[in-house]
C-alpha cells in the first residue's frame, strides 16, 4: 500500500488563500504626473527615504563586496506604492556610494542600476513579486559585471552572490516593510 504524496506547497485552499494575500498589494502607487513628483511634499518624501537609505548603508559592515546583505535594499520595494521613492532611492544610493571601494564606477553605475531597478518596480507594480524581483536581477548583473571588471571578481559566483544578499533582504525585511506600509493609505495622507 502506498502513502498519498504530500503537496509541499499548497496544501489547502487556505494555504492558497494566504499565499495569495501574501502577494497582493492592495494599495499600489498611483500614477504621478512629473510636476507632482516635484512638489515640496514630494520632494521631501524622497528626501527622507535618501536619507534613511544612506543611514541604513553606512551603519552596515556588509554594504559593500561581492557579498554584500545591504539592509538598505529593503527600500526598493518602495516604488510599488510610492513613487516619490524613485529620486528618494536614487539620491541615497548615489551618496551611499560615495562611501564605496569601488569607488566613482559605483556612484555611477550603482545608482544608474538601482534607478532602473526603482523604474521597473514601479512598472510592475501591480505584479508585486516581479516588482520585487527587479532589483534582485537588476543589480546581480550590474553591480556583479561592476565588481568583475574593477576587483578582478570572478563574474558568475560574483553576480550570484549580489543577487543573493539583495533576494535575502527584499524578501525578508522588503516583504516585511511592504505589508506594513500597504495598510496605510500612503498616497493620501
Amino acid at each position: 500500500m502506498s502513502l498519498p504524496q504530500p503537496n509541499l506547497f499548497l496544501s489547502s485552499k487556505e494555504d492558497a488563500m494566504h499565499f495569495k494575500e501574501l502577494w497582493t498589494i492592495h494599495n499600489p502607487a498611483k500614477p504621478i504626473s512629473l510636476p507632482q513628483l516635484f512638489s515640496i511634499r514630494n520632494i521631501s518624501i524622497a528626501g527622507i527615504i535618501a536619507a534613511v537609505y544612506v543611514a541604513l548603508t553606512l551603519i552596515n559592515p556588509w554594504s559593500f563586496g561581492g557579498v554584500q546583505f545591504r539592509l538598505s535594499e529593503a527600500l526598493t520595494v518602495l516604488p510599488i506604492l510610492l513613487p516619490q521613492s524613485i529620486p528618494g532611492l536614487f539620491v541615497g544610493v548615489l551618496i551611499s556610494n560615495l562611501f564605496s571601494p569601488v569607488g566613482i564606477l559605483d556612484v555611477i553605475f550603482g545608482s544608474l542600476a538601482t534607478l532602473l531597478a526603482a523604474l521597473i518596480s514601479y512598472g510592475c507594480r501591480r505584479t508585486v513579486w516581479a516588482a520585487m524581483l527587479s532589483p534582485v536581477l537588476v543589480n546581480g548583473l550590474i553591480i556583479g559585471l561592476l565588481l568583475h571588471f574593477v576587483e578582478h571578481l570572478p563574474l558568475l559566483p560574483t553576480m550570484a552572490s549580489v543577487a543573493f544578499g539583495e533576494l535575502v533582504v527584499v524578501l525578508l525585511l522588503g516583504t516585511l516593510l511592504l505589508k506594513s506600509l500597504d495598510r496605510i493609505d500612503l498616497q493620501n495622507r
